[in-house]
């Protein structure tokens, strides 16, 4: 288990002994021992450094509900399991309209690197997302929900489970302490608020929680025996990009050597998750430029984080043309890899499967499938000279296009399942090196359509979903005579996904969801006895989030801050001048 890390400049050679430790605040004199401290989230409020997020929350049905906690102001001062043991709530035993986790998270006053936390439940991956830095004078706090419905049978029955924020406290001036408060929510279906079919078996991927995959270990597997009588099945993946890669967009190709050693990774800025059953293609999920809390300079990141920082949206894949194959009694093998991998990915995801109750048998074939390997295309514009300076543009670009398609014979008839797909990449990098100064600028566009269409008899639905990631990023280290770095940073992160339904080819459902982060910060970073810290920043940034759809719903808040306080917080704006639709 590693974490994500914070402010890491850039230059080669020397410098890297002077930065084994890089703060956003000022080294303390004394390291506080550790206490337990309220991690209720501090609503948004103007004027404040606390962090801060348009997000939505969840919506709640108006049912009766129940709440277990899992774990209550736990402090992570380590790497260890925080462990904990989940009873079914007797007061509301299903089924549910909606299953809902919660956690309040807050990180005392002081310094510390940004870290990566994660929630397990019987081996099954529930929270995954990165903290916030601390705040010099003040508790840092912040919330996150996930919705859990679709994993509702996990919670039938009593279970163990354990959270994990790898942190460090105490040495190399690290003092600030993370607490966590973790619950579920369950809430009684009823007639206005019918309880929506969960998966029957929900496995995780691999069975061993997080693990990573590199250029010398590119496969996570987990082989298993399933139910005989699955007639659909998904993937939920998140893939978190951690150590030299940690920025992977900035990444640069393997030619020049010498750059790579500046910039810390090679391969070309694409990275593609891609799955595998029994050693054949299955499926495709982009992977998100998750920026975290000291990510290129931490001055972008108070009191606004990038898009999905604190809490990670896992990527749903359709395996269902598989259902057949995968009924048949035998063992199979899920891979998981991700292309171009360098060093290193961390991945966690749960294989979901719904079963055909009226049978314990079904049978079944994949009837097509034409998604192959990526084969992205490099144009190299880059080089250097002896001594390590130059750059140039690099632009890598991918583009696949794949039908996958298959049947399975069930109790209530044939079901056909045909997934087309359409994913396409790009990203233009732009690098400047220099014997004082390193800087690089990436453009990048990234886009994943899939249309399911399934088919039982003459009746046939579809579900399209399309997700896109525009993305641009620069940055300037500069050395300075005295020995100072000064840092200058532009982010504008873009999450845009549209889901569409239809009935015989008529449309019964649209929804539309955006989400976007633009921040610009300045900052110097001052030499201390163990690294760098912050000395000085200015910046502002902006955070719009949008969701609508075709019955009528529409959300949007819109968030403003500077020089690391908020300003505004706007409310409606994006309903009363978008309407429906983008």
């Amino acid at each position: 288990m590693h974490f994500a890390r914070t402010f890491r400049p850039r230059f080669r050679g020397p410098l890297l002994a002077l930065l084994s430790v890089a703060t956003t605040l000022p080294l303390a004199a004394q390291i506080p021992s550790y206490h337990s401290q309220s991690s209720q989230y501090t609503p948004l409020a103007t004027g404040s450094p606390n962090e801060a997020t348009a997000d939505p929350t969840i919506p709640r049905p108006n049912t009766k509900h129940c709440e277990v906690t899992l774990l209550t102001d736990q402090a992570f001062a380590n790497f260890n399991n925080e462990t904990f043991n989940f009873t079914p709530p007797a007061d509301c035993p299903g089924p549910w309209a909606k299953v809902i986790f919660t956690g309040d998270l807050s990180i005392s006053a002081g310094n510390q690197f940004d870290r990566t936390g994660f929630v397990f439940f019987g081996g099954v991956n529930i929270y995954y997302g990165t903290t916030a830095e601390p705040l010099q004078n003040q508790t840092n706090s912040w919330h996150v929900e996930r919705d859990l419905t679709d994993y509702g049978s996990l919670f039938k029955t009593a279970q163990t489970g354990y959270a994990n924020i790898g942190n460090i406290v105490g040495e190399d001036a690290l003092t600030s302490t993370i607490f966590g408060t973790f619950k579920l929510e369950f809430y009684q279906a009823d007639f206005a608020n019918p309880a929506p079919r969960p998966a029957d078996v929900v496995l995780p991927v691999p069975a061993s929680g997080v693990t990573q995959v590199n250029n010398t270990t590119p496969e996570v597997t987990q082989t298993v025996t399933l139910p005989t009588n699955v007639e659909s099945a998904y993937i939920d993946l998140i893939a978190e990009s951690q150590f030299d890669e940690e920025q992977w967009f900035f990444c640069v190709p393997n030619t020049p050597a010498e750059l790579v050693g500046d910039i810390g990774c090679g391969n070309t800025a694409f990275r593609q998750v891609d799955v595998s059953i029994d050693g054949k293609p299955a499926g495709v999920a982009p992977v998100y430029p998750w920026i975290y809390t000291g990510g290129i300079n931490p001055g972008l990141w108070t009191p606004i984080p990038g898009v999905q920082t604190l809490n990670f949206i896992p990527y749903r894949v359709d395996l269902t043309p598989f259902a057949g194959i995968l009924s048949n009694g035998q063992q199979h093998t899920v891979g998981i890899t991700v292309y171009n991998a360098y060093n290193y990915f961390n991945i966690a995801a749960a294989l979901l499967l719904y079963e055909d109750h009226g049978s314990k048998q079904v049978t079944g074939s994949v009837t097509q499938n034409t998604l192959t390997a990526p084969d992205p295309t490099l144009v190299n514009n880059e080089s250097v000279d002896s001594s390590g300076n130059g750059g140039g543009t690099a632009t890598v670009t991918s583009a696949q296009s794949f039908t996958i398609a298959g049947y399975v014979n069930t109790s209530h008839g044939r079901v056909d399942t045909t997934v087309d797909g359409h994913v396409n990449f790009s990203n233009a990098l732009t690098t400047t090196s220099t014997a004082n100064a390193i800087g690089q600028s990436a453009v990048q566009s990234s886009s994943a359509t899939t249309k399911t269409t399934t088919r039982t008899g003459l009746l046939f639905t579809t579900k399209e979903t399309t997700f896109s990631y525009p993305f641009t990023g620069s940055f300037l280290e500069t050395l300075q005579t005295n020995n100072d770095i000064t840092v200058s940073a532009n982010v504008d992160q873009n999450f845009k996904r549209t889901e569409i339904d239809t009935l015989e080819g008529f449309p019964v459902f649209q929804s539309n969801t955006g989400n976007e982060v633009a921040s610009q910060s300045n900052g110097t970073f001052v030499p201390s006895p163990t690294g760098y810290s912050l000395g000085s920043s200015s910046g502002k940034s902006s955070q719009t989030f949008i969701y609508n759809n075709s019955l009528g719903s529409c959300y949007s808040r819109q968030l403003a801050a500077s020089n690391g306080v908020l300003n505004t917080v706007t409310d409606g704006q994006g309903c009363h001048q978008g309407g429906f639709g983008w």
